[in-house]
């Protein structure tokens, strides 16, 4: 479970927020600095980071593993669960980067500045299997939303090797192994922009704004039900001016797809919920006890730090 938003401003700024529903809280707020070395898990190879990262995360032994973050240059990534849709490699191809499914994403924060460095190495980076690791793992299914100051959002999807890169135009990710599939059934709810699949960002409107004989999402919490939701719900708030009104519209929207604690139904629930601003390296982390966002910006003074920092997290109610 997971969702995903990318929400824009009229005065360009872009919001990537998302929750993150798991079965307890086992992350937090982590700044990562430039160069910062690391080894995977997989093979035991080392790299050096080029960009600094700020973001959602937690200290391993020779890493972080990062759920949801930004670069200095604006680039965004999150992971999310993938139902059951990876396929990961037992061997890894001559010359090419080995990692475990959760390094990805601090893998591409830490070497690439956009999206468009990414897709030119994508072909030559493999998620493998933890059975013959250096340090071994479990084979989560996840897959990844990336977008930077583009506009652009794609889905990086781990169900082929090469890895899949879905454009997505309708600005929401969720957990469904079949993307395609999941998008077509918008059209009980909306009507489709004819244009939607030639945008080269995604679009502040998918419709044509009229709802007229058209449904209305459910309370599902599925992949699918939060999909249609978020979507839904994103299409009918109003643009956000700039970049204040953004957070806040992203916060109301992602209320909507929170999952409540329901332990004896379901075992998870949000555990916390992030947003980025592209453009400034804003970050708000909300746990889900406490009611009350914390705020930390990437700045250029962050920048210049040397050791990585991770912020404590009160998860209790903390309304001031």
């Amino acid at each position: 479970m997971c969702t995903s938003i990318l929400q824009i401003a009229n005065d360009g700024t872009h919001v990537f927020s998302r929750t993150m529903d798991w079965n307890s809280l086992q992350a937090g707020p982590v700044f990562v600095p430039r160069e910062y070395r690391w080894r995977t898990d997989y093979n035991d190879r080392s790299f050096q980071n080029k960009y600094g990262i700020l973001g959602t995360g937690r200290k391993k032994q020779f890493e972080f593993d990062i759920s949801d973050g930004i670069n200095e240059c604006g680039l965004s990534v999150q992971k999310l669960t993938f139902s059951h849709g990876a396929k990961l490699n037992q061997k890894l191809d001559t010359g090419n980067v080995g990692l475990a499914p959760f390094e990805l994403p601090f893998y591409l924060l830490g070497k690439y500045k956009s999206i468009k460095e990414i897709i030119t190495d994508i072909a030559n980076i493999q998620l493998m299997s933890g059975e013959n690791a250096v340090r071994t793992y479990e084979n989560p299914h996840l897959h990844y939303a990336i977008t930077d100051r583009s506009g652009q959002l794609l889905i990086l999807e781990t169900d082929q090797n090469p890895m899949k890169m879905i454009v997505n135009n309708y600005g929401v990710v969720t957990n469904a192994a079949d993307f395609e599939k999941q998008a077509a059934k918008l059209v009980d709810y909306l009507n489709i922009r004819s244009d939607l699949t030639a945008q080269r960002q995604v679009p502040q409107r998918i419709s044509n704004g009229s709802f007229a004989g058209k449904k209305v999402p459910s309370s599902s919490y599925t992949p699918t039900g939060r999909f249609l939701r978020a979507v839904y719900y994103r299409e009918r708030t109003d643009i956000p001016e700039n970049e204040a009104e953004n957070f806040v519209s992203s916060w109301h929207i992602l209320n909507s797809v929170v999952v409540p604690k329901s332990k004896k139904y379901q075992a998870n629930y949000t555990v916390y919920r992030t947003a980025f601003c592209l453009e400034t390296r804003r970050y708000f982390f909300e746990s889900y006890n406490s009611l009350l966002p914390i705020e930390i910006s990437l700045s250029d003074e962050m920048l210049l730090r040397k050791e990585a920092k991770i912020y404590e997290v009160n998860d209790s109610l903390a309304l001031k």
